[in-house]
């Protein structure tokens, strides 16, 4: 069995923003959690600039692209107004996520099969331009099939279903979403895809899906900020890099 590649760990600050919107005012700020995060092992920082700009603010984009020494994920809508930013702003990756103003967060994927026409200037756009584009969608096989016809280079698998079901003790439920993740990555890898992962993600989920050697990157942050308030930023890194070596090392080991 070949070794799996290095699995790359990607924090998202926007809950550190949105707790410094609950007061307003600059603290606590995204920026300086995003150089704490990397300082203790993160390869990257992810953000999500958003229609409503609930945490993420415009300064804040560009202040991480300046600040951080590792590769910033954008996430964004496939909107004119964020491909501008986008544009503007340069970053290493830019996730095409769906987005409704009423959610609470991302809900499912990416419908990329749904909305081929008006995603494919999208990333035609960012290609050109250098910026490695990641589509976050289920793992369905239509959509990932689409995904490589569009000619995005990455996917990121919606792993929230199955983390909600592993929250909730829902067994069954979990073993299902746990076979859809495990068929879209094999998938994914096959047509060329590079995998990322992330949604709901949590120590012990982390550790479970670092051992799929197709995905080479999660990109995790509620939990993250969430625990950061009881053992620091630095510490959350640390365990959670931990988790996924644990994973990754009993994949290879069975």
């Amino acid at each position: 069995m070949s070794k799996a590649p290095p699995l790359r760990l990607g924090v998202n600050v926007d809950h550190v923003a949105t707790l410094r919107n609950a007061r307003g005012g600059n603290h606590p700020d995204p920026v300086r959690a995003a150089l704490a995060a990397i300082e203790a092992g993160a390869d990257g920082i992810t953000a999500h600039l958003r229609e409503d700009r609930r945490h993420i603010r415009d300064t804040d984009m560009a202040r991480l692209k300046e600040a951080i020494s590792r590769p910033l994920n954008f996430e964004m809508a496939a909107t004119e107004e964020m491909l501008r930013i986008a544009l503007a702003t340069r970053p290493h990756a830019a996730c095409l996520v769906p987005e409704r103003r009423l959610e609470v967060t991302t809900e499912g994927g990416l419908d990329v099969v749904g909305q081929r026409a008006a995603l494919e200037p999208f990333i035609a756009a960012l290609n050109d331009a250098g910026i490695r584009v990641s589509l976050f969608i289920a793992a369905d096989p239509a959509q990932i099939e689409m995904a490589a016809k569009l000619r995005a280079p990455v996917i990121e698998i919606h792993t929230g279903a199955w983390c909600d079901a592993v929250t909730a003790g829902e067994t069954a439920r979990a073993e299902s979403e746990w076979r859809r993740i495990v068929a879209g990555a094999a998938l994914a890898r096959s047509a060329g895809l590079e995998v990322h992962g992330g949604h709901g993600l949590d120590y012990a989920t982390a550790e479970k899906i670092a051992g799929l050697p197709q995905v080479v990157e999660l990109n995790i942050g509620y939990f993250m900020i969430g625990e950061a308030l009881f053992v620091g930023l630095a510490e959350t890194v640390r365990q959670m890099r931990a988790a996924m070596a644990r994973g990754r090392e009993a994949a290879g080991a069975a």
